[in-house]
């Protein structure tokens, strides 16, 4: 496996990309049998990403994010209560997405209401939705 096989030349064309669709960068050598073990070539393959690596060349992550989708039962809160709405913001936007996303998973009207019931005290006091779980 090469975490930077995408930078490599592959001119023996041996190197696959490890998950089609998902990786830019992560290439894998397959060797399913011993006759596939090519020492030479392994030799050329492993010097060429050692050089690369030397150089400081690296295919970095496309990240997209998705939206932040701010429920509408929240964006009420928020218009009746700015202290919320300024604890809100304070958050990252990942624990942001965290709290809006627990709300609209629910479907029911009902469960909506006792999550936001839930997350309001969080929000004020400044903790994260899955903040009791990083410190276990």
């Amino acid at each position: 496996m090469f975490f930077q096989g995408g930078l490599l030349k592959d001119k023996f064309k041996v190197l696959r990309n490890a998950q089609e669709g998902k990786t830019q960068a992560m290439r894998q050598m397959r060797l399913e049998t011993a006759a596939d073990i090519k020492e030479d070539i392994i030799k050329l393959y492993v010097l060429e990403a050692i050089d690369n690596i030397e150089a400081g060349k690296e295919i970095k992550p496309n990240r997209t994010t998705k939206p932040l989708l701010i429920p509408e039962l929240l964006k009420e809160v928020f218009s009746k209560n700015k202290d919320i709405k300024i604890a809100f913001n304070e958050f990252t936007k990942s624990k942001q997405r965290d709290f809006a996303d627990h709300i609209s998973g629910a479907k029911r009207e009902a469960t909506k209401l006792s999550r936001l019931e839930k997350i309001i005290p969080m929000i004020l006091r400044g903790e994260g939705l899955h903040d009791k779980y990083k410190n276990c």
